[in-house]
């Protein structure tokens, strides 16, 4: 028995925006298998959907596949005959380990061999950006691995656009007694990083040592707000919205706290230190990862946290500059 595979080209921004679990939504029956992929590191523009089909796709479900990366209205779709597998964990075997400072980040089907005194994390591909294999979410370990080194503590942490959780379990790994939270605006990504918590025993609540989780635009969720100020924010997103949040996130930073942010290019770094530098920030380090820079910033003592509208877990406040992406 054989299966078919169609392939179309697509950035970045589209492949992160597709919605693994929503193929049925097409109107195809039975739903094709979504999967997205790089073809050119470090290229937003150079990534590829891959939609497998138990039957040869038709006109009618080559356009369905393809109102999901409207950047290839006008490309040639390729359409191949390929033997049947698990689609899935047939695209999990190209996937190389990755080992960014004491971290070893690999799938179920390609460990590879953990390096002495690293800590593995097992973190599948698909459904959610962030599997360790991006510089952006490389060069995020890197960093959190320096601070550790340096002797840093961090009490209360907060991971927003988890994507996979990866960021936010690395972490808690580096201080397992702190509160920790992570969000994501998807609530597939959320369900992922459930997902991904119980493979790699990372406890779920709102003690210390728990991941407390939610979805959310940015920050605005009571669960957020109720849990700042927080002394190490990560946010591995997009240039745009690290921007258009710089209100909200310098908001729950505690005086003295770290920010870490990825997801930008290095063309778009100044821009975004800048966003921050206005509301009390200062660039305290960058991991340089190609063209994917992660940037290390410090809020400063003379910018204090205040909660101005009294809120916890359940309540409704909301800190002054909240946005939405």
């Amino acid at each position: 028995m054989s299966s078919w595979k169609l392939t179309l080209p697509c950035t970045r921004d589209e492949a992160e925006a597709i919605d693994f679990e929503g193929a049925e939504l097409l109107g195809i029956d039975p739903a094709p298998v979504l999967l997205t992929s790089e073809t050119i590191p470090d290229d937003p523009l150079a990534w590829q959907l891959e939609a497998y089909f138990e039957a040869k796709p038709g006109k009618a479900d080559i356009a369905a596949v393809r109102t999901l990366v409207p950047s290839a209205a006008k490309a040639k779709e390729v359409v191949e005959q390929i033997p049947d597998e698990d689609w899935v964990t047939l695209s999990q075997q190209g996937i190389a380990p990755v080992h960014a400072g004491r971290f070893y980040v690999h799938t179920s089907t390609n460990r590879g061999d953990v390096p002495p005194g690293a800590k593995s994390f097992q973190i599948e591909a698909s459904r959610a950006f962030g599997t360790g294999t991006h510089e952006t979410t490389a060069g995020c370990l890197r960093t959190l691995d320096a601070m550790r080194a340096r002797g840093e503590r961090v009490h209360n942490l907060v991971d927003i656009g988890t994507g996979t959780g990866l960021l936010a379990f690395a972490a808690m790994h580096l201080w397992p007694r702190a509160y920790a939270t992570a969000s994501d605006i998807d609530p597939v990504s959320v369900e992922v990083t459930a997902e991904n918590a119980a493979i790699n025993g990372v406890p779920l609540g709102v003690m210390q040592g728990q991941l407390a989780l939610a979805a959310a635009a940015g920050l605005e969720h009571p669960l957020l707000i109720g849990r700042a100020p927080y002394d190490l924010v990560i946010a591995n997103v997009l240039a745009g919205p690290l921007i258009e949040l710089a209100p909200s996130i310098s908001a729950v930073l505690a005086e003295g706290g770290t920010l870490i942010l990825a997801g930008l290019l290095e063309t778009q770094a100044e821009r975004v230190a800048g966003a921050y530098r206005r509301h009390g920030l200062r660039l305290a380090g960058k991991t340089p990862m190609g063209d994917w820079p992660t940037l290390r910033l410090r809020k400063r003592t003379r910018y204090g946290w205040e909660r101005t509208t009294r809120s916890g877990p359940d309540g409704q406040g909301l800190a002054p500059g909240f946005g939405s992406w």
